[in-house]
């Protein structure tokens, strides 16, 4: 599986509140008003900066803190992200994303900067910098965890196979 995307540079500890304000977890319902405040307490402009389908938000350690709120991954796959790339992820965070079929890429992101082109495969356990013609080693995703993610998440892959193959 590769995915492309331009990247949205972020620091650590990006905590779900920040994802998405916890202003409007009884308030909106519907994810695609949601996704319309991705990031908003960070950068107001951030979902402005979004382009559906081709951005990767590439950020420090411990992405995706605090609460267990499935908004926070939700939010993010609605606004159009095609992955999360992190030095470290909490826990329930990344099992809350990969259950919704939002890939997250472990790895160091120091050299990576806002804006800059890449192409992230998952087979290879790489990723190519194409503004930096640079390449980057990730940490694997078991073959599972891609299965999830190419069915968009555990609640379609069971639907399609009526049990998990692990």
């Amino acid at each position: 599986m590769i995915l492309s995307g331009d990247t949205l540079k972020l620091g650590d500890n990006i905590n779900t509140d920040f994802i998405i304000s916890g202003r409007y977890k009884f308030s909106i319902t519907d994810m695609k008003e949601l996704a319309k405040h991705i990031m908003e307490d960070i950068d107001p402009d951030f979902p402005k900066k979004i382009k559906p389908g081709a951005s990767i938000i590439v950020s420090g350690s411990n992405f995706g803190m605090g609460s267990s709120r499935e908004q926070a991954p939700l939010v993010i796959k609605e606004a159009g992200i095609v992955a999360v790339m992190a030095k470290s992820f909490a826990r329930i965070f990344y099992r809350n994303a990969i259950n919704i079929g939002l890939p997250l890429i472990e790895t160091n992101t120091d050299e990576i900067q806002e804006n800059d082109r890449l192409d992230i495969d998952l087979d290879k356990g790489l990723v190519r910098n194409l503004t930096k013609n640079k390449e980057l080693k990730i940490k694997p995703l078991p073959s599972f965890m891609q299965e999830l993610l190419k069915e968009g998440g555990i609640i379609n892959y069971y639907k399609k196979y009526g049990e998990l193959k692990v």
